[in-house]
């Protein structure tokens, strides 16, 4: 069992790695949960954030970052609300590892990047 987690984790992070940029800054200014996202990924690729925080995470931006899940993303603004409920389920359960230092340069890119 714990290899299978590992596999998945493993999967899911490069996922996350390869798609999360691409896809962030494509819908950030049409998802509400954009900074907690960004934050997110500050956080699961920070070496001081426990690795299970991380594995949450991960698991999160992962799910953001398929296109394909409980409701596809191609459904407008509908596409993105189990997306929000998986971040904000992450956010609840592992937010106080989100420092204010994550937070900030989530704020910063968002701030300084061109986005469509």
């Amino acid at each position: 069992m714990e290899t299978a987690q590992t596999d998945q984790q493993q999967r899911d992070t490069a996922t996350v790695r390869t798609g999360f940029w691409p896809k962030i800054k494509q819908v950030a200014r049409r998802v509400p949960f954009a900074e907690d996202a960004v934050a997110g990924w500050y956080a699961a690729n920070d070496p001081a954030t426990p690795s299970w925080v991380r594995a949450i995470l991960i698991g999160a931006l992962a799910y953001f970052v398929v296109p394909f899940d409980a409701v596809p993303d191609v459904f407008a603004l509908l596409g993105y609300a189990d997306d929000a409920a998986v971040m904000l389920g992450a956010i609840k359960a592992v937010g106080s590892h989100i420092t204010p230092g994550h937070r900030g340069r989530a704020r910063r890119w968002l701030d300084s990047t061109d986005l469509a």
